[in-house]
């Protein structure tokens, strides 16, 4: 590989022209520029992307940390962001944590270290509120709180309007045994929707009913057998993503309990995955590309610089895993 002094040699400059070139530092005269660009071309000379990062404190880089790549709603949010970044001349580094506060730490200090431009976090651990709160680079939080004002920025779905939108449906729908597969309480994004169901609940003068869920197809495989176990009488579920609610179908089908004629199903997020399957799932949607492009254009536009925090509304997404009753009114 060519070095900066055998391009200057070659173009007949100065190798700190080359590096005025390269870096865009300083005006260069036409003529020297045209030579610089030439004998670049001509020698396949690459500049160290470290020692330019280094150098203007920036790797036109667009840190992610999310708990699950495995999860198709942090794939698709972090492929929104990837694409949105890319458009802007910004590259995105991604880092799988499995949730776990140890490896989300190093995260951030690999990616402060690498000099990024910008980071966004999805955690449900609140033990990094003092890092984040120390960190020079700009983190917006997206789809869990760590803690408010914490990061730069926040940006989320209206959860507990969603967990609200996916009991009355199922109410619409005639259910009268509805229970709510909830997310962990760590969770903000879980917490917020199962308080919206019990609200309805106690409204419509329903009788609550609840069982805690990972959100992780395995789990909600496991959870399903113990759900038809402890209420027998169910005839709607509320799960708390769409990965879930796959699982639960998968369950029900097994054991020949026909969906929506014996149990009603709606689950949230409205991955991909979601009207894929036969029958197509009713959910509740959340604008995920929507919400990763609005977290890369707040940190290139350094709106992290006080905090703001953006709050997109929920979608009742109606397919064929519910029966709406006749004459019902919803939104």
């Amino acid at each position: 590989m060519a070095s900066i002094r055998e391009v200057a040699k070659l173009a007949g400059v100065s190798p700190s022209t080359v590096s005025r070139v390269i870096n865009g530092t300083a005006n260069v005269d036409a003529e020297k520029k045209d030579r610089v660009l030439k004998a670049i071309e001509e020698s396949g000379f690459t500049p160290n992307e470290v020692a330019r990062s280094l150098f203007k404190k920036s790797s036109k880089t667009i840190g992610v940390i999310v708990p699950s790549i495995t999860n198709p709603f942090f794939a698709e949010m972090s492929s929104a962001i990837e694409h949105t970044a890319n458009q802007h001349g910004y590259r995105m580094t991604i880092c799988n944590t499995g949730g776990d506060v140890e490896k989300e730490k190093t995260a951030i200090s690999m990616l402060t270290s690498m000099n990024v431009d910008g980071i966004v976090l999805t955690t449900s651990n609140k033990g990094l509120k003092k890092i984040i709160e120390n960190c020079e680079t700009p983190i917006v939080a997206i789809d869990r709180a760590v803690s408010r004002n914490t990061a730069g920025g926040y940006i989320h779905c209206d959860n507990y309007e969603g967990g609200r939108m996916a009991a009355q449906h199922l109410i619409d729908c005639g259910c009268k045994s509805i229970v709510c597969v909830r997310g962990l309480d760590r969770i903000s994004s879980a917490s917020e929707r199962y308080k919206g169901y019990q609200d309805v609940c106690m409204e419509q003068g329903i009788k609550e009913h609840s069982i805690q869920c990972d959100y992780s197809f395995h789990e909600g495989l496991e959870m399903t057998q113990k759900l038809l176990e402890q209420f027998p009488d169910v005839d709607g579920i509320i799960a708390c993503n769409d990965m879930v609610a796959i699982s639960i179908y998968k369950v029900l089908c097994r054991r020949n309990i026909r969906v929506p004629e014996d149990i009603q199903l709606i689950g949230y997020d409205n991955i991909a995955l979601a009207h894929l399957m036969t029958p197509e799932l009713t959910t509740v949607g959340q604008p995920i590309k929507k919400m990763g492009i609005k977290a890369v254009n707040m940190l290139l536009q350094k709106e992290t610089k006080s905090y703001k925090e953006y709050i997109f509304s929920p979608e009742l997404i109606v397919r064929e895993t519910t029966k709406e009753m006749k004459g019902a009114d919803h939104q």
